[in-house]
């Protein structure tokens, strides 16, 4: 099947309070703005931190503009500034749920080094996150990982999923030249337990949009990650799996409506789809990221139908917007451009290659489970 015919398929299916002490934010509630009163609960999100890299070069990686010498002029202060206001943002998510999040995956981070800088940041350090990284074969350097509470999540193994081309049922535009030397991120997948229920969490970077190019290989990103979800269901039945990551597409692409088999309503799943609360967010105008001034939400969150439509007492997702949406698009007026060409955007760490100080060119996305 080719792109164009599912994306005829898609268009003809989508048209249209305190910390008081520590136990108390072990086993907390979200405050109401989450939509899940006093009830248990839990918040898993994701979010693209927007190239935090540190000031030293790694072996084999492009990451020279990220040097003290390089494009950037990336020194020490920048880095700290850049740590400093990832660790605000995820402060302010805690300030607006009343915990922390109990995993949070990020994409564009060099190395595990980045990352004990950052959980270590005096606004976030309470939270003792501990942290999955694997590295890459991404030749700028990036990766994706995920940081979670130990003391809600139990992690029993991981695993880091390369990418490859076969087998699959998409025809590629590269040739296998060229498929043999293409690199990008892998999808990490983070096996554990919330409350004694078996949770597969998977964090995905899909490749690039540049130069307009990389549908298939997204679509493929796609077909991957819901191929392997798939295969943790038959081996743990009933496991509940959380599908994340900036996926350069929106929940409207094939990538995640036809290859990740994402439903716009749980009324609307099968056992082995996938509900894309974001999906009708996007129709609603809500957005994560502009690309060439475009509004768009690629920091997607899919979740299987045991998470979807959950037996009563077990973990479900809860709707925390209006008492209507599934996931919730976090701004706050300090990440975004409040003035200029950019008014109402995200507020990024560089704007016309002059560094601004600002956050990430990204809002983290979450979603709230609850029982």
């Amino acid at each position: 099947m080719t792109l164009k015919q599912i994306n005829r398929n898609m268009k003809r299916l989508f048209y249209p309070l305190v910390l008081i002490i520590l136990m108390a934010v072990a086993c907390g509630p979200a405050r109401n703005t989450s939509g899940t009163g006093t009830r248990s609960s839990h918040i898993i999100g994701f979010y693209n931190l927007e190239n935090l890299f540190d000031t030293f070069h790694d072996e084999g990686k492009n990451d020279y503009e990220y040097l003290p010498d390089g494009a950037n002029e990336w020194t020490e202060a920048k880095y700290q500034k850049k740590l400093a206001n990832m660790a605000h943002v995820i402060a302010a998510m805690k300030e607006d749920n009343g915990v922390w999040h109990t995993v949070l995956g990020v994409s564009e981070i060099e190395n595990r080094h980045v990352l004990e800088d950052l959980v270590v940041e005096p606004e976030i350090a309470a939270a003792n996150y501990q942290i999955v990284h694997y590295d890459g074969p991404d030749r700028r350097g990036v990766d994706v990982a995920m940081l979670y509470d130990p003391t809600k999540f139990t992690l029993l193994d991981s695993e880091s999923i390369p990418f490859t081309f076969a087998p699959s049922e998409i025809k590629f535009d590269m040739t296998p030249e060229e498929q043999e030397n293409f690199r990008t991120r892998d999808i990490l997948m983070c096996h554990g337990l919330i409350g004694g229920e078996h949770f597969a969490i998977y964090v995905c970077h899909l490749p690039s949009r540049l130069g307009g190019k990389g549908a298939d290989n997204r679509a493929r990103g796609g077909e991957i990650v819901y191929n392997h979800a798939r295969g943790m269901m038959e081996k743990y039945p009933g496991i509940k799996c959380v599908i994340m990551g900036d996926m350069n597409d929106n929940p409207t692409d094939p990538s995640m409506a036809y290859f990740m088999h994402g439903r716009e309503t749980r009324e609307e799943m099968a056992p082995e789809d996938f509900f894309s609360p974001f999906l009708s967010m996007l129709k609603a105008g809500y957005s994560s990221l502009y690309y060439r001034g475009e509004s768009n939400i690629y920091d997607c969150i899919l979740v299987s139908n045991s998470l979807a439509n959950a037996p009563e007492g077990s973990w479900q997702i809860q709707p925390i917007i209006k008492g209507k949406y599934y996931g919730r698009i976090f701004s706050k007026p300090f990440m975004t451009n409040q003035s200029g060409q950019y008014k109402g955007t995200p507020f990024r760490t560089f704007s016309n290659g002059a560094f601004v100080g600002g956050y990430s060119d990204h809002y983290p996305t979450y979603i709230v489970i609850a029982r």
